[in-house]
């Protein structure tokens, strides 16, 4: 890719559908200003401690970068650091021009809100352009929705798939379960990624009836953000 305008595009991201969103306005701006793309993820714990949830969504991440010939995908693990040295270092390294930072009430990124990253990395790469953009909430739990995902998998019966957490060779797509609060079955949305694309279908007592993409702001109670 020839960078027109040598400019170099960081997209911050962390746990939650919300990820997605981000990587795809740095992706549209990358494209419109011919420009390398970099994700940047950061975790306080090393690697081989993350849960399946957090490694799912690394997978994910990880594929969206190796698809597109501009875009790389980098994690820093087992960070003890505050969040805005460890951005900034990557921005110094990678002379990144611009920075897109998402602004959720959940997450470890609620500190942007506060201001605290914000300063620290105007102070640190000044002449850095900084896009805070609102996204949705992921699933929400402060009501008792859903429980915290763990990685199952989906098996072919007949015209339907029955979830299972236990893989075999009958196993045709591996996710994410998030099971509804005080139930007994195994009730709730399998998210997956099937030909590049993130789905989140329902579950009904152990079986899903068809991989049709549920709306996502009402069965997985999100916020209405929009772009």
């Amino acid at each position: 890719m020839n960078n027109l305008y040598n400019e170099s595009i960081l997209v911050c991201v962390y746990y939650g559908p919300n990820g997605e969103r981000l990587i795809k306005r740095g992706c549209k701006i990358a494209n419109m200003l011919q420009a390398p793309l970099y994700i940047l993820t950061i975790d306080p714990k090393p690697f081989d401690e993350l849960d399946a949830e957090k490694i799912f969504y690394i997978e994910q991440w990880k594929e969206f970068a190796n698809s597109h010939e501009s875009a790389q995908f980098i994690i820093k693990d087992n960070e003890s650091r505050p969040v805005s040295k460890v951005i900034a270092e990557v921005a110094r390294d990678h002379n990144i021009t611009q920075i897109i930072l998402g602004q959720t009430a959940h997450s470890r990124w609620e500190q942007i809100t506060k201001g605290s990253i914000i300063n620290s990395l105007v102070r640190d790469v000044p002449f850095v352009d900084l896009h805070i953009i609102s996204v949705a909430r992921s699933i929400r739990d402060e009501e008792g929705i859903y429980e915290k995902g763990v990685r199952a998998y989906l098996i072919k019966d007949g015209d339907q798939y029955q979830l299972s957490f236990n893989h075999d060779k009958d196993t045709v797509y591996e996710g994410i379960f998030f099971k509804e609060v005080n139930t007994d079955f195994d009730n709730g949305i399998f998210r997956f990624m099937r030909d590049a694309e993130t789905l989140q279908v329902l579950v009904t007592d152990g079986t899903v009836t068809e991989l049709k993409n549920v709306d996502l702001k009402t069965a997985m109670n999100l916020s209405t953000a929009d772009e």
